[in-house]
């Protein structure tokens, strides 16, 4: 889609489109041959049509990140893709927003997804990106959603970020042969993120971030957003309030965790005997270093130095980890391992693992479970050695 098909889009006659390309994909259960016929007889313009229904498309999946807001808003694939949800994005904006910096511009703001979010937290914002159509969507995105900002063709370098109370990049990461994980392939590149960060900056990065590359008196925060991890944002020091944080977004809101948090800091790890349970850190928290503030929090230890699985001999409910009670430890091995299922008539099995070489789409398989109950195995390491555990959530 080219900007002139875009900005048609955004007159009467495009939204009537739209409306019609929505029925349409509604009418067609998805069915994107069904939908384009009825789309093609409303709009000649194959162009015109093709964009219409591709919106309508975008906007579907666009649901999951951004709400009940997506419908109106305008996309394309690419940067759909590289969006950050919503719950995310407003989390972050508030945090900025909580520092009162006099603006923010959104260095490569794509579609808009993250100036909607500084928009929305009251804060004066700008973005530049490289890509017209981009530039298009996000003006029309801020406009359907009734938020101010301004939105500019630009190349970054172009941009000094001084003039502005705080800077947001997010570089791409992806290249023609797929994900970058050398941060000197980013675009922009590493030094340009230092650039930002030796001033009022915050960076969205890759969750693997090695921690070893962040500057000193830079905050790493990784955030996780119904148990997935899906960014970790490095601030700037005059941001910065820890140099660690753990933040977990849930149905009941968001909780965070910090290196300060952590009693066992630059100390042995604190490993333990298998308790009555076992406690599964969200994986926000594991990115973060941060296992040993959660086996705190349990009043318990690790089940193995080199495990994030924690353990403790009282029940607890906390929003950095899954917990599970351990009902009994059952063979590792797979041939007695398969017997103790069918003894156990479990035909349902989720498997759970970590630190140990098993696939478990494949050793579910090959377990032939027979039986009508249903169960959870964690298969991991316990001093070393491989060990099975039937456990039960709670």
């Amino acid at each position: 889609m080219d900007v002139q098909t875009l900005e048609w889009l955004l007159t009467d006659a495009g939204h009537d489109l739209l409306d019609v390309a929505m029925e349409a994909y509604a009418d067609a259960a998805g069915d994107p041959v069904r939908a384009a016929s009825a789309v093609r007889r409303a709009e000649p313009d194959p162009e015109r049509a093709a964009a219409a229904l591709t919106q309508v498309e975008l906007r579907t999946r666009a649901v999951a990140k951004f709400g009940d807001q997506a419908p109106l808003m305008f996309f394309t694939p690419d940067a759909l893709e590289q969006a950050t949800r919503q719950r995310v994005a407003e989390h972050r904006a508030a945090r900025l927003a909580a520092a009162r910096p006099s603006s923010v511009v959104d260095l490569g703001c794509g579609i808009g997804g993250d100036l909607i979010a500084f928009a929305r937290a009251g804060l004066t914002a700008a973005g530049v990106d490289l890509d017209p159509v981009r530039v298009t969507a996000a003006r029309a995105n801020l406009a359907a959603l009734g938020l101010p900002g301004a939105v500019e063709v630009a190349d970054v370098a172009s941009i000094d970020p001084g003039g502005f109370g705080a800077a947001f990049a997010d570089p791409a990461r992806r290249g023609a042969r797929g994900r970058v994980f050398d941060v000197d392939g980013w675009t922009p590149p590493w030094d340009f993120v230092l650039e930002l960060l030796a001033g009022r900056g915050l960076v969205k990065v890759a969750p693997g971030i090695p921690h070893d590359l962040v500057p000193d008196g830079v905050e790493a925060e990784w955030v996780s957003e119904a148990g997935d991890v899906k960014e970790a944002v490095l601030w700037a020091p005059v941001f910065a309030s820890t140099a660690r944080r753990a933040t977990v977004i849930g149905e009941g809101g968001l909780a965070t965790l910090t290196d300060e948090d952590d009693p066992h800091q630059g100390r042995e790890r604190p490993v333990r005997e298998l308790g009555a349970f076992l406690y599964e850190p969200d994986g926000a928290v594991i990115r973060a270093g941060l296992v040993t503030a959660v086996a705190a929090g349990v009043d318990g230890g690790l089940v193995d130095e080199h495990i994030a699985y924690v353990t403790g001999d009282a029940a607890f409910r906390t929003p950095f980890a899954r917990s599970y009670r351990v009902l009994e430890e059952v063979p590792y091995r797979e041939k007695p391992l398969k017997a103790a299922l069918r003894e156990r008539s479990i035909g349902s099995l989720t498997i759970k693992k970590r630190g140990v070489e098993i696939v478990p789409e494949t050793l579910r398989k090959r377990l032939d479970l027979r039986g009508d109950n249903a169960a959870t195995l964690v298969m991991t390491r316990i001093a070393g050695s491989g060990t099975a555990l039937l456990v039960e959530p709670f």
